[in-house]
Parts: structure tokens; sequence; C-alpha cells
């Protein structure tokens, strides 16, 4: 019985570990593209093809991989799920919900989540231009003269990208896995033959010749490092996804397929620049034979494709996340797949995202170029993921300071490493993720403050519930059949639209349902916890109070809450499909006795309120039998 229950169980684990291969490692997987062509770039000229910068260079890429993902995100950084999702806003909730008792560290965990989530978005720009870009350049290789084709080439098929992400990742994602599992052999069949051409270069993966290059070469090596970050870009993808997939099936894919793969590529391009050195100005497309470069350029193009569809939808989520704990405007929102909620579309940030990538590559004009933007935002994120989780090991796991310490001095050092290597790229393109980061950040705590300052406002011209309960009971108004259910935000205020439809028709439905959804700091609640029923002390008077906690990716769906609370007290008497829904909406003005950066940052405030999704499309509310009401409001 027991070999007969887990066939099936290993089936779907490699079924998963397919899926992985091609959703998690795109863009770790295509770096092998621009990775050692930006270290041995003919631009700088400054870590040559010797036998100690080589195999310096081979050794530094190997433990960064393997410390990095191997050590820090596969061993323990996929270990802080919050109720099985990850990324980092996930990580930063997991930490909210663990230090509501010490003020200052949940201030901290909560700004190193919005640096890391505005970084991010820095990062979803650079990746499609770079990834692109450094396949196209491929048809470069035997032909000088086309390099002028790789720019428009580049457009349309960054141009295409954008356009299918209207229906959805699955039109992409069904090809995702095969056409990366053979992307991973490619990589292995590439390297292999220069490896054995030269077999001494699988020595260059000792520490000690890292150590060497350091301590002969220690700023070449300090300036090298700042190109060797690129062989970890989309690290953070691994502990990002875990959520679709979960942790074993990232787990296999890495260590069966994809780290093996990438290392024997490594080594092969860097035993082809020793042996060559001419090669290193392209290593990767010059690994392969003449009569191959067409089809590995058009194979590369399909892997970074994967790749940049693999952190576009990254951004969505990491997005949506943020709109859900209240630091980014509602935007409209598209679920593109009936089963799987992940899956989802942003038109605003899509076009953001478009525009910046064709920005991008108008500039820079070439990969080698770009990469000297790259770096800053990776090695960014990677630093406040581990801080994040060394917090969160040592105040919520309790771990000795011993482990911390270990962890914070390897692995943090490194990342240190690597972080202040690319502030020496600021000059020359390095600015580029911290001024997009600036403008996440900023708009993110605009948006922070001022929807704080909204909700202060709106409380207060409310009004407590018991006080309208009063006003109810004494008699003065006229009780009409049917249901009105007002979504609203507060629980213990009256909404306005309620308060204003009682002042003008001078009139009370039979049954008033006020519904509040209250998001929590978990990615999921399952549906049989998230409805709670209160009858506000009189079960008489037909008015109620229905709360419905949802977590940060769940769907905010209030005629569904409705028709759980019905089936839950049948007593109500609920009659959901004849239920009118009265929405409360606020047009938010600028106070004009503000000056200066405050008038500024309500000006954007302002603004974003006006850009946000339509609430009843927030709230899934059926547009024949919803009422908008409509109010100012001065910040």
């Amino acid at each position: 019985m027991a070999q007969q229950t887990a066939q099936p169980h290993r089936e779907s684990l490699l079924a998963l570990a397919l899926t992985a291969v091609g959703v998690v490692f795109g863009d770790i997987g295509t770096s092998p593209l621009y990775s050692l062509q930006t270290v041995f770039s003919l631009d700088n000229n400054r870590v040559a093809a010797t036998h100690g910068d080589v195999y310096g260079v081979l050794s530094l890429v190997f433990w960064s991989v393997t410390l990095v993902v191997s050590v820090k995100y596969v061993a323990l950084v996929m270990r802080a799920d919050n109720e099985g999702e990850g990324g980092i806003l996930a990580l930063t909730a997991k930490l909210r919900a663990s230090l509501k008792r010490r003020p200052r560290e949940l201030a901290i965990a909560t700004m190193m989540g919005i640096l890391g989530a505005a970084l991010f978005f820095g990062d979803s720009l650079i990746t499609p231009a770079i990834s692109v870009m450094s396949a196209i350049e491929g048809i470069a290789v035997e032909d000088n003269a086309l390099q002028e084709f790789v720019l428009p080439i580049s457009v349309v098929i960054l141009t295409a990208l954008f356009i299918i992400q209207r229906w959805g990742t699955h039109i992409v994602g069904r090809a995702f896995g095969p056409v990366m599992v053979l992307w991973f052999v490619v990589l292995a069949l590439l390297g292999l033959p220069h490896i054995v051409a030269y077999p001494m270069i699988l020595t260059s993966i000792s520490p000690h010749y890292a150590v060497l290059f350091i301590l002969d070469r220690p700023l070449i090596a300090f300036v090298s490092m700042g190109a060797v970050v690129l062989t970890i870009t989309g690290a953070e993808a691994l502990y990002a996804d875990m959520g679709h997939l979960g942790p074993r099936p990232i787990k296999l894919a890495w260590f069966a397929l994809v780290f093996p793969a990438l290392m024997i590529n490594y080594l092969g391009q860097a035993a082809m620049i020793l042996t060559t050195p001419s090669t290193a100005v392209n290593p990767f497309f010059l690994m392969a034979p003449g009569w191959a470069t067409l089809p590995l350029v058009v194979l590369s193009t399909m892997a970074t494709v994967i790749a940049s569809q693999a952190v576009i939808s990254g951004t969505y989520s990491v997005a949506y996340q943020a709109m859900r704990l209240g630091l980014f405007p509602r935007l409209k929102l598209k679920h593109t797949s009936s089963s799987e909620a992940g899956q989802i579309y942003l038109p605003a940030m899509n076009w953001i995202l478009f525009v910046g990538v064709l920005l991008l590559i108008s500039i820079f004009r070439s990969s080698a170029r770009l990469a000297t933007a790259y770096g800053l935002a990776v090695t960014g994120t990677l630093l406040l993921t581990t801080s994040l989780f060394l917090l969160l090991a040592k105040r919520v796991w309790n771990w000795s300071w011993g482990v911390c310490v270990a962890i914070a001095v390897v692995i943090g050092g490194l990342e240190v490493l690597f972080f202040g290597a690319n502030l020496l790229k600021i000059v020359s393109g390095g600015w580029l993720p911290l001024v997009i980061a600036f403008i996440a950040t900023s708009i993110m705590l605009i948006w922070r403050s001022g929807a704080r300052r909204q909700r202060i406002a709106r409380i207060r011209r409310e009004g407590t519930i018991r006080h309208f309960l009063d006003i109810v009971h004494s008699g003065r108004y006229q009780r009409i059949p049917g249901l009105a259910v007002f979504p609203h935000p507060t629980v213990g205020t009256t909404p306005l639209a309620l308060r204003s439809n009682v002042e003008f028709n001078h009139v009370v439905h039979e049954q008033v349902v006020m519904v509040t959804i209250i998001t929590e700091n978990v990615p999921h609640i399952r549906h049989v916890d998230r409805v709670t029923v209160d009858d506000l002390g009189d079960a008489e008077d037909g008015i109620t109070q229905i709360t419905v906690r949802v977590g940060f990716n769940d769907s905010q769906d209030v005629p569904k809450a409705l028709a759980n609370a019905a089936a839950q007290r049948p007593e109500l008497g609920l009659d959901c499909e004849k239920a009118f829904y009265f929405l409360s909406l606020l047009d938010v003005r600028r106070d004009p006795a503000r000056h200066g950066l405050g008038a500024l940052a309500d000006s954007i405030y302002v603004w974003l309120s006006h850009i946000k999704a339509d609430p009843p499309q927030v709230y899934h509310l059926p547009s024949d039998r919803t009422v908008v009401m409509g109010e100012q409001l001065q910040l």
C-alpha cells in the first residue's frame, strides 16, 4: 500500500519541479548570456584572461551561487514562509504579525519591506531589457553588420510580450517547463566540450583561488564582484514563487538540474576564455559551433522571454501585496485564471513597465551598457532579505547569537561586498535603479501616510454606530422593505452612505448589513474562518455587522461574504439575490493651508487616489444593484 501511495506523490513532485524550472529559474537561468561577458568586458579591460584572474572569478562565481542561492535561499530563507507564501513582503508581513509589541523593530521591518519592494520594481524594469537584448545580440556574433537590427528586434519582442499579458501567464506558461529544461540541457552541452578540452578548469571551484585573487588584486577583485553578482540575479524568485509551487519542487529542480547546468556552462566559458582570450567579447555564443548560432539565438530568446515573463508577473504580485498591505493604491485588477488566484494582470503596472523598458533599451542600446545599471537593485534586495530573515530568526525563532552572527558574517558580508562593488556603477548607470526605488518608496510612504490621515478624517465624520442605532431605535425614520448592504472599512462607525441615505431620504431599510473587510498580515485565510456576524446587541432591529477577514492574496468579494454570512446565520433571512449595495465614495481634496513638501505629498496622494481602481470592481459588486454616494473630504 505504501508503494501505491508514494508513486503518485513522486509524479506530482516531478511535475511541480518541471513547472519550477520554467517559472522560478528563468532569470537566474539566463544569466550565463551576459555575466562572464560583463566580467571580462573589453570596455573596462580590468579582469584579464590570465590563469589567476579566470580561476579567481570562477571561484567567486561558484561560491557566490552556492552561498547565496543554495545555502541562504534554499536552505534557510525558504523556511520563513508566511502561510505558505514567500517574498520580501510576505516576510515583512510575517514579522509585522510577530513584532506588534516591539514598535521600533516593527517600524524598521516595515521600512525594509517597503525598500525591498521598491528595489524589486527597479529590477523589474532592467531584467526584461537586458535579458532580451543579450539574446538578440547573438545574431551579430557571425556578422557584425547585423548589430543594427538588435534594437528594433528587441522592441518588437518586448512589445509582443507586454501585449499578451492581458490574457494571462498561462498563455506563455504552457511551454515554460519544457523550453527551460531544454535550455538548461543546452547550457550543460555547451560547457562540457570546453571542460573536456581543459579539465583543469574544474579545480577553479576551490575557494582558495578566490582568496588568492582578492589578495593579489584586491581592487580588481572588488570591481569584478559588481559583475559576478549578475550570476545570482533572480535568486529572490526562489523565495517569492514558493507559494505557487512549495519548497520541495523548487529544491529538487535547483539541485537536480539548474545548479549543475549553470556551473557546467560557467566552467566551460571560463575554460574557453583561458585558452582563447579573444572569445571574452561574447563567450556564451562563441562556445557554440558556427552552425548552431542561429538556433541558439532562437532558444535564448525564448528563454529570456520566459525570464522576463516571470519578472513581469512577479511585479504584479509584489504590487498586489503592497496594495493589500496599504502601501499602494488599489489599481484595476484582472484575474486571468479561474483556478489560480496568483495569476493576475494589472494594466497600469503593465504599461508603466512597458514604457520604462522601452526607454531603457533606447537609452542604453546594448546589454553591456545595461549591465552597468544592473546590480544595485539585486544586491539591495539581497541585503534586505538577509536582514529581515536574521531579525525573524533571532526575535521570533529565538536562534542563538552564534548562528545569527555566522550567517551575518559569511552571507551578509558577501552581500555587503556585492552591494559596495555595485555602488561603483552609480555614475555609469547604477543611479537608475536607485532613482526608481526612490520614486517607488516615496509613493508607498506618501500613500501610507495619506491613507492614514484620510481614515482618521473619515472616522471623525462618520460618528459611532451606537449613536446612529439610538437614532434608528427612536422611531424618527420610516423602515422600508429590502436588504441594503454597505461595504464599510471600519468596524464601530457609521458608513457615510448609510448616514447620507437616512439624512436625505429619511428612511431606513428593514435589513441593513454593514460589511467590513479586514486584511490580515497573512497571504490567505480559510473560507470557514473568514466571516463573523454581529447583531450589535439587538437581534430584532435588522441591523447587522459582518466582518470579513482576508489575507493579502485573497479576493475582497463582498457578495460572496454576504452569502457566507447568510449560510452561517440562516435566521437572519438575508436574501442575497435581492440585495442592493450602497457605497461611500470620497473625493479627496488637498488642504490649501499646507505648503512645501507637505503640500507636494498631498498633491501626489490626491492624484493617486484618483487613479485607483473603481471600488465596485474591487468589491465585486453587481453594477445593476449598486448605488454610489459621493462626498468631498479635505485632508
